[in-house]
């Protein structure tokens, strides 16, 4: 399937959305934004875990200042807060998503990449916040997100200086998971996909809707929820099966 701007190729449980604008990085225009939002809105059923790539080379160069529109503080407000809506959709949606990283992620882009949730990167990618240097700031969602990734102290010298990191750079500062070699993201996000989606589904929806709220949390509270979490999860069919086949030692076939 495509709208244009995304392309959606599902394959069993795995959706596979290629961001299909090559001539600008694929760089976020509202078209863009409006597709993946309805995705995520409105998953398909049978689908499991998402795969998030680029075309042309890149990832995700950030906003397309090209169709950037004048706005007023009102308006910038209510762009920005909408921005921060489709990616709290991604990362809170209920589907696993795996980002394939190469070329430019930038900007927003590195604002969607940090809201998806196993990121497998090339040699050749680019991490940077440039806003600081062009008189702007961040609107998607980085000031949490990434700010949380990195630190407050290392994410405000990230934006002053413009600063690019590589992929060494970027797994060690946890802005992404795994390092790969040039043309391997993608194979790589597919096994991984498939993995995932071999997972129990609620066991994914807890870890997912679970895991970020509790860091938000009190200890006491972060507990609690775990332990919510717990007994809602040990105590469903899929934990049943789930032990059952390690007792007779054959791979778990789950709902």
């Amino acid at each position: 399937m495509s709208n244009g701007a995304l392309k959606i190729d599902i394959d069993g449980a795995v959706a596979t959305l290629t961001m299909n604008r090559p001539d600008k990085r694929n760089a976020m225009n509202d078209q863009l934004l409006a597709e993946i939002d309805s995705f995520f809105a409105n998953p398909p059923k049978d689908v499991r875990v998402a795969i998030l790539v680029g075309s042309g080379g890149h990832y995700c160069a950030g906003l397309d200042l090209s169709e950037h529109q004048a706005r007023d503080a009102e308006g910038t407000l209510h762009h920005s807060r909408g921005w921060q809506a489709v990616m709290d959709r991604i990362q809170l949606s209920g589907l696993p998503v795996v980002s394939a990283l190469f070329g430019a992620v930038i900007g927003g882009g590195l604002e969607l990449a940090t809201a998806t949730h196993v990121r497998i990167a090339e040699p050749d990618c680019i991490f940077q916040l440039p806003e600081g240097r062009r008189g702007i700031f961040v609107g998607g969602g980085a000031t949490v997100r990434v700010g949380r990734i990195l630190g407050a102290d290392r994410m405000i010298e990230m934006m002053l200086t413009g600063r690019k990191h590589g992929t060494e750079d970027a797994v060690a500062l946890g802005l992404a998971h795994y390092a790969v070699g040039a043309g391997e993201a993608l194979p790589m996000a597919r096994k991984i996909a498939a993995q995932i989606a071999g997972n129990a589904p609620l066991a994914n929806y807890m870890m997912i809707q679970a895991i970020g709220r509790i860091e938000d949390m009190s200890r006491a509270d972060g507990f609690f929820t775990e332990s919510l979490c717990a007994a809602l999860a040990q105590t469903s069919p899929d934990a049943l099966e789930g032990l059952a086949a390690f007792l007779e030692k054959r791979p778990p076939t789950f709902r």
